[in-house]
C-alpha cells in the first residue's frame, strides 16, 4: 500500500522549484497560481534567497506548490493513503480532492500572512531536539515554557517558544537528547503564539466548499482518517495553534498496511523520520524531475500490492 506524503515548513532550499518548471505545463500553472494569490512563486522558487523564502508568508504557498506541481508529475497515482506535516496538510488535501489546487493555494496564502502576522508580535522559534525519551522530554519542555510543536516520532521533537526559552533549551537541553537544532522557520508554530491567525484562517474557510476525501486522509491531530471535507477544513484552520502529531500518523500508517511512502517534493525529511519510526517500510523522496523515473517504479510496485 502506497501513502503519499507532503513536507512542512524548513523543507524549501533556494532554487529548489528550477527544474520542475522545465516539465511541460508546470510553468503555466505556476503562472496562474501565482495571479490567483498575487505572490510570484516562480521567482520565490527559482531566484530568492534563503532569507527571501523563509519569510512564512513566502514558504507556505511556495510548498504547497511545489508538492503539487511534484505530485501531477506522477501521472495517476491512486495512493492508499495520503497526508502532509503541517502546512504539507493542505497539500494533501488537494490531492485528496477535498480543494481543488486554485483554492488550496488561496487557502495557504492567507494561512501565512496571518501566521506571518502573528508571528511578528513575539520573537518566537522553534528548535528540533533529537534524542531522548518522551517522558523525560516533554516534562522539561515545560518546565522551559516550551510547547512540544511538533511530536514527530523517531526519536524527534520540536519545540516552539520565544527567543529566549528557545536560548535556554540551546544552553539546557533534556537529559538523554543528543542535539538540539534550531529551526529555519520564523515564529513558534502549532502554539499558543499563533492564535490570532485562527480566527483569520477560519474566516477564509467560510468561503471554501470542500468535497469528502477521495482517498484516505490522515490528520494531523491525532493520525485519524478523517471521511469529510468539512472536517479536514475545520482541522486544517484549528492545526495552526495545536501540536502536529506527526508520529500517530505514521502509526496510523502502519496500521494502514503501508508499504511504500513516497515524499512529494521538496522531500527528504519525512521519508527520514520513517526510515526510523517504519521499519520495513520503503521510502522515496521527490527531490528533483530526476527522481520521477524511480518514483514511477516504486508507485507500481506499492499501489499494485493495496489492490493485491
Amino acid at each position: 500500500m502506497l501513502v503519499l506524503v507532503a513536507p512542512g515548513q524548513g523543507a524549501q532550499t533556494p532554487g529548489f522549484l528550477t527544474p520542475w518548471l522545465d516539465l511541460p505545463g508546470a510553468a503555466d500553472r505556476l503562472a496562474a497560481w501565482s495571479e490567483a494569490i498575487d505572490l510570484d512563486l516562480a521567482h520565490y522558487g527559482t531566484k530568492a534567497d534563503a532569507d527571501e523564502i523563509r519569510d512564512t508568508a513566502v514558504a507556505q504557498p511556495l510548498l504547497v506548490a511545489a508538492g503539487l506541481l511534484s505530485a501531477s508529475a506522477l501521472g495517476a497515482v491512486t495512493p492508499g493513503a495520503v497526508a502532509g506535516h503541517s502546512v504539507g496538510e493542505i497539500t494533501a488535501a488537494a490531492y485528496a480532492g477535498v480543494l481543488d489546487d486554485t483554492a488550496a493555494l488561496r487557502l495557504v496564502r492567507t494561512r501565512g500572512l496571518a501566521m506571518a502576522e502573528a508571528a511578528a508580535v513575539t520573537e518566537t522559534g522553534m528548535a528540533a531536539l533529537l534524542g531522548g525519551e518522551p517522558e523525560v522530554v516533554l516534562p522539561h519542555l515545560e518546565k522551559l515554557g516550551l510547547t512540544p510543536a511538533n511530536i514527530n516520532g523517531a526519536g524527534q521533537i520540536v519545540a516552539a517558544g520565544t527567543a529566549e526559552q528557545i536560548a535556554a533549551l540551546v544552553e539546557d537541553k533534556p537529559e538523554g537528547t543528543r542535539k538540539v537544532v534550531p529551526l529555519k522557520v520564523a515564529g513558534a508554530f502549532h502554539t499558543h503564539h499563533m492564535q490570532p491567525a485562527v480566527a483569520k484562517l477560519a474566516a477564509a474557510a467560510e468561503g471554501l466548499a470542500p468535497a469528502d476525501p477521495a482517498l484516505a486522509y490522515v490528520s494531523n491531530k491525532d493520525g485519524q482518517v478523517v471521511t469529510t471535507g468539512a472536517d479536514v477544513v475545520a482541522r486544517l484552520v484549528g492545526q495552526v495553534a495545536n501540536p502536529v502529531r506527526w508520529d500517530l500518523c505514521m502509526e496510523t500508517f502502519g496500521k494502514l498496511g503501508v508499504t511504500g511512502l513516497l515524499e512529494v517534493c521538496p522531500g527528504g525529511t519525512l521519508t527520514g523520520l520513517a526510515k526510523r519510526a517504519l521499519p520495513g517500510v520503503a521510502t522515496l523522496a521527490l527531490k528533483t524531475p530526476d527522481d520521477l523515473e524511480k518514483a514511477a517504479e516504486f508507485v507500481a510496485e506499492h499501489a499494485a500490492e493495496q489492490t493485491a
